[in-house]
C-alpha cells in the first residue's frame, strides 16, 4: 500500500464517527482530518470528487480487510459455499465499528444520482469476494455467480444493521440460510440461469457493472 492511500485510510476511518452523526458531508471529513492530524485541505487533496469518493474509498478498505482476512486463513477444508460465507462475514466483521457509516452509506448511495456508483462498488465487492476464496471462472458462471452473491450480501447486511445478537450469530445464520438457497454447488450453474433468465439481459447489465468498477479502481 502506498503512503498515500494510508494517509486517505488514516483520514478516513478518523472521519467515520462523525459520518455516524454528520452523514457523508464535507463537515464530516474536515472533522477527521482534524483528528487525524491533516489539514483540512487534505479532505479536497484525497477525496476530490466528495462524498461519493469517500464512499468508494471506504468500501475498497473493507473489501482489503476481507481479502487480508482469507489470505490468512486456512480454507483448505471448507466447502466452497463456507469460503464465501467466511468472506461475507469477515468483510461485516471489519466494518462492525462503524455500522452508522454503513447504514449513511447505503442512505447515500440509494438516492437515484448514485445508484451507478452503488452497483459498481457492489460488484467490486463480490467479484473481489469470489477471487479472494480462489474462484477463476471465466463462463457463463462468472456472471451468475457474483449476481448471485450479490443478492446474498445485500439482504445480509441489511440484516446485521439491525442485528443486536451477541457476536452478531443471528446475522451469520441468516447469511448460512441465504447462501444454502442459492450457492449449492453443483446446482448453482442451473439455478442461475433460472434466475436470470427472467431477467433483461443480465450479461449488458453486469458487464456494465465491471466496467464502472475498473474504471473507479
Amino acid at each position: 500500500m502506498s503512503g498515500r492511500e494510508d494517509e486517505r485510510d488514516a483520514l478516513l476511518l478518523a472521519a467515520l464517527p462523525h459520518v455516524a452523526f454528520d452523514g457523508w458531508t464535507d463537515a464530516a471529513l474536515k472533522s477527521g482530518a482534524m483528528d487525524a492530524g491533516f489539514d483540512q485541505a487534505d479532505v479536497i487533496r484525497f477525496f476530490p470528487g466528495g462524498a461519493g469518493e469517500a464512499i468508494a474509498a471506504f468500501s475498497g478498505w473493507a473489501d482489503r480487510q476481507m481479502i487480508e482476512a482469507v489470505a490468512a486463513a486456512d480454507l483448505s477444508a471448507m466447502r466452497h459455499s463456507e469460503k464465501i460465507a467466511f468472506a461475507v462475514r469477515a468483510r461485516l466483521e471489519a466494518v462492525d465499528p462503524y455500522r452508522e457509516a454503513i447504514r449513511r452509506s447505503i442512505s447515500f448511495l440509494a438516492l437515484a444520482p448514485n445508484v451507478p456508483t452503488g452497483a459498481s462498488l457492489l460488484y467490486r465487492t463480490v467479484d473481489a469476494m469470489w477471487r479472494a476464496v480462489g474462484d477463476r471462472s471465466v463462463d457463463f458462471s462468472f456472471y451468475t455467480k457474483r449476481a448471485l452473491l450479490a443478492g446474498v450480501l445485500s439482504a445480509t447486511t441489511l440484516y446485521w444493521l439491525d442485528d443486536e445478537s451477541e457476536g452478531r450469530v443471528e446475522s451469520w445464520a441468516f447469511l448460512d440460510r441465504r447462501l444454502a438457497d442459492v450457492l449449492k454447488i453443483p446446482k448453482l450453474r442451473a439455478r442461475g440461469e433460472r434466475l436470470l433468465g427472467r431477467l433483461p439481459d443480465p450479461f449488458r447489465i453486469l458487464r456494465g457493472m465491471r466496467d464502472r468498477a475498473r474504471r473507479m479502481a
